[in-house]
């Protein structure tokens, strides 16, 4: 048999339960040897007690169609993907144990990688928040997963994001102008001819956003783009390398003077390279717009775990974990709470566990808007992005 092409998993195999540790195949057939297949509960936990460093919850949608239709007699709560979590399950599943072992590798790699993501995302996103925010890493992480990043980064409020082929999962137009390679493949001296010749080339509804730090100093290109393109320009963007910045929020503030000078007002200024919720924070001002690349693409995953708490209705747990089906709460002050399920939660709170699976069938709906809506009021609710945290 040929080697692959890529050295990519592909989605049959993740769906057949082959994309698993080893010994999850070896705990099936020993457990089937023993003629065991308890009925229990498990929990995916990152936290056992709530600490106050709460964290956005994505990827729910990914993991509902790995477990959906694996068996009937298997049930999945979880919380609302968009939903800030501090301690606890973020998800339970009830059943046969043999029928969903095999499938713990993926589930928690669909929620731990894609929640890291958001959790970033959403720190860039409450660092600037009324600025245009645009997802730049998709060349930082492999091109399986672009769209994962992708769709997370939108779940935590961005306003778009760069890759193509992610565009065409989610239904949504890719955004992006022009690299600094179109401008050296002119030439020095010749950045007038790469703008014309780009406003000459793309469909009238491409923006107009002139790459303007290829050469020479920022002030000076933005003055020549305003020069070259006129009325027609939208904006201008500078992704000048950290080594050459200076003060580039004096920079910024020069650009700015230039374009009011010359009563430029409609040119909005956009900033990209390098770029996290400190930069976000100091240049929100003035900017109109960032691209965010590494800081997003390149988030640590959530350390989630899938562990049994529950054997043939019976609380258990191994060392280090809390025994006994849980319940998840928001308190009404912002906070996150944890209880036993068959026990009253705290006062005015609000459970947060909701049906995944029944039957076979994944039972919710899924909407990068409501989610993005839900993790933005959770922000506000908990004050989630508020401090310097990152």
């Amino acid at each position: 048999m040929a080697a692959p092409e890529f050295d990519i998993v592909p989605p049959e195999t993740i769906r057949d339960g082959s994309a698993t540790d080893a010994y999850f195949l070896r705990t099936e057939e020993t457990l089937r040897h023993a003629e065991r297949n308890p009925t229990v509960v498990a929990e995916v936990t990152a936290d056992q007690f709530p600490a106050g460093e709460f964290e956005l919850l994505a990827g729910v949608k990914d993991a509902a169609a790995l477990l959906a239709g694996l068996d009937d007699a298997v049930t999945v709560d979880a919380l609302p993907e968009g939903t800030l979590f501090d301690g606890g399950p973020v998800m339970r599943l009830e059943g046969p144990y043999r029928s969903f072992a095999r499938f713990e590798t993926s589930l928690l790699g669909f929620l731990s990688h894609a929640s890291g993501v958001a959790t970033a995302a959403l720190n860039c996103r409450r660092a600037a928040p009324e600025s245009d925010l645009l997802s730049f890493g998709a060349r930082h992480v492999h091109p399986s997963i672009a769209g994962m990043i992708e769709r997370s980064a939108l779940l935590a409020g961005f306003d778009g994001f760069s890759h193509v082929a992610a565009g065409e999962l989610l239904d949504r137009e890719a955004s992006g102008t022009m690299p600094h390679a179109l401008v050296i493949c002119f030439g020095r001296g010749e950045q007038e001819a790469a703008w014309r010749a780009f406003d000459e080339a793309v469909p009238a509804d491409t923006p107009r956003v002139a790459l303007c730090d290829t050469y020479s100093d920022e002030k000076d290109e933005v003055v020549r783009a305003v020069e070259t393109l006129g009325d027609d320009l939208d904006g201008v963007r500078l992704d000048t390398t950290a080594s050459r910045r200076g003060d580039f929020r004096h920079i910024l503030r020069e650009v700015e003077w230039e374009l009011d000078a010359r009563e430029m007002d409609g040119v909005d200024v956009f900033v990209s390279g390098g770029l996290g919720p400190a930069e976000l924070r100091a240049l929100r001002d003035v900017a109109d717009g960032f691209g965010v690349g590494g800081y997003v693409s390149n988030a640590d995953p959530v350390d989630f775990a899938l562990d049994i708490v529950e054997v043939e209705g019976e609380p258990c747990a191994k060392r280090g974990k809390l025994s006994g089906a849980k319940e998840v709460y928001r308190t009404a002050d912002g906070g996150h709470a944890v209880g036993l399920r068959d026990r009253d939660g705290p006062d005015g709170a609000e459970a947060l566990l909701e049906p995944l699976v029944r039957d076979g069938d994944v039972v919710r709906e899924f909407s990068i808007e409501a989610a993005a809506d839900r993790a933005l009021a959770d922000a506000e609710r908990t004050g989630f992005g508020s401090g310097a945290a990152e």
